[in-house]
């Protein structure tokens, strides 16, 4: 199974481009607002609103069309504070992402008690 991860401090996020080439292949009608004061570019399924927001971080990270995205793009598919790489696992493990100040690695579900 291929899961994508981010290997830089900052924080997993897409690019404009690539947020764009998800909804395409996904079928979103996505509309832009920005770029923002902060130079961020946001996008809404649909139309603009509170509870239209789309969010890449809500992708689930092992989405075949997010896979191939980032595969293709390269780079290019990096959010500003992002360096995304393909991590390949068994796809028997139950696998979860981790991170510490943005930088990411999976980890093996396990049991934790505190």
């Amino acid at each position: 199974m291929k899961i994508v991860i981010n290997r830089d401090f900052g924080g997993y996020g897409l690019s404009d481009q690539a947020v764009r080439e998800y909804g395409k292949r996904k079928g979103l009608n996505l509309v832009e607002d920005g770029p923002n004061d902060y130079g961020f570019t946001c996008f809404y399924v649909n139309e603009i609103g509170e509870n239209t927001y789309f969010s890449d971080r809500e992708i689930e990270r092992n989405d075949p069309v997010l896979v191939e995205i980032v595969e293709r793009l390269g780079s290019e598919a990096n959010g500003r504070y992002s360096n995304l790489k393909i991590v390949e696992i068994p796809d028997d493990v139950d696998w979860e992402v981790m991170e510490y100040d943005g930088m990411e690695h999976i980890a093996e579900k396990h049991r934790t008690w505190r």
